[in-house]
């Protein structure tokens, strides 16, 4: 039987290019499992956003990260890869980081050549570290894995700071230290994305940030799309977040509008039955444990 890890490169290596939604909590998991996924890619900007209550901007720790990554993993069977930020210091603290994330259970794990704090890839104001900080978090990464299958993932920001010229150098180098899927975040336009493709040795990721109003960042492309221009991954990590925001948004509007008028009604088109609920977050195996092990009184 293939471990999680393994079954996530064959499906990066794979001709079909790999969907992976972001997930951020325990909701997104099973749903994304539910719909039939194969993977899924679990959001830093997500996790920090619903954990936190701020903004992707560096606040949340490596701990707060490595505790949602590992509940997250506990709920669903879906290969994963984590967004592990910069490493949360020098290649050295990437070393720990990396094995952190490994004993987590995840699939993988993505690093970044930003500085810290970071910032959404997707946000203004954007900096990284020297290629030779970058490279070495890569190196230190690649070397700390234990199980060789464990999938590193390499993001460079460098476009909105030095252009794709630098983007396709530092991927290179990357690929070189040891990592096995490359990352270039918030590519302009189609042609830079096949360029990307081109010069690089191994799998592209791209990102699709549907909702951005200011599309100064990667154009929407479908997944047959990217497919067709040779990218191996695209990953959709704000859809879910986004998604929740806007469904909380209208039910608190009608809970609003029965506070003003007095009228109580139901709106079933505003959220799923109870019995969904509990039907989605497992409820039919955990009553199977307590068949099986509870005591009866």
């Amino acid at each position: 039987m293939l471990s999680k890890s393994q079954r996530l490169r064959e499906l990066i290596s794979a001709p079909q290019i790999l969907v992976m939604p972001g997930i951020y909590d325990g909701y997104s998991a099973r749903l994304v499992a539910g719909s039939g996924f194969a993977a899924g890619f679990i959001t830093g900007a997500g996790v920090s956003e619903a954990s936190l209550g701020w903004a992707d901007v560096g606040v949340m720790s490596y701990e707060e990260n490595l505790r949602v990554c590992r509940a997250i993993v506990g709920c669903f069977d879906l290969p994963t890869i984590a967004d592990a930020d910069t490493g949360y210091g020098n290649a050295v603290n990437v070393h720990f980081t990396v094995r952190g994330f490994e004993q987590a259970g995840v699939s993988g794990v993505m690093i970044e050549d930003q500085v810290w704090p970071k910032r959404c890839g997707h946000m203004r104001g954007k900096a990284v570290v020297t290629t030779e900080e970058a490279v070495a978090r890569i190196a230190a990464a690649a070397a700390a894995r234990r199980d060789p299958q464990f999938v590193l993932m390499a993001r460079t920001d460098t476009l909105a700071t030095h252009g794709v010229g630098e983007v396709i150098r530092r991927l290179n180098l990357f690929a070189e230290a040891g990592a096995d899927l490359l990352f270039a975040d918030a590519l302009l336009s189609v042609e830079e994305i096949r360029s990307v493709v081109r010069e690089v040795p191994k799998p592209l990721t791209v990102n699709m940030g549907f909702g951005i109003r200011q599309r100064s960042t990667t154009p929407l492309l479908s997944a047959a799309q990217l497919q067709e221009l040779g990218v191996a991954v695209v990953i959709y990590p704000r859809l879910l977040t986004a998604a929740a925001v806007e469904g909380m948004n209208k039910a608190i509007g009608a809970l609003q509008q029965m506070l003003a008028s007095g009228e109580v009604v139901d709106r079933p088109d505003l959220l799923v039955s109870f019995e969904q609920l509990n039907e989605l977050l497992g409820i039919g195996e955990l009553q199977s444990l307590e068949r099986r092990f509870a005591s009866r009184a």
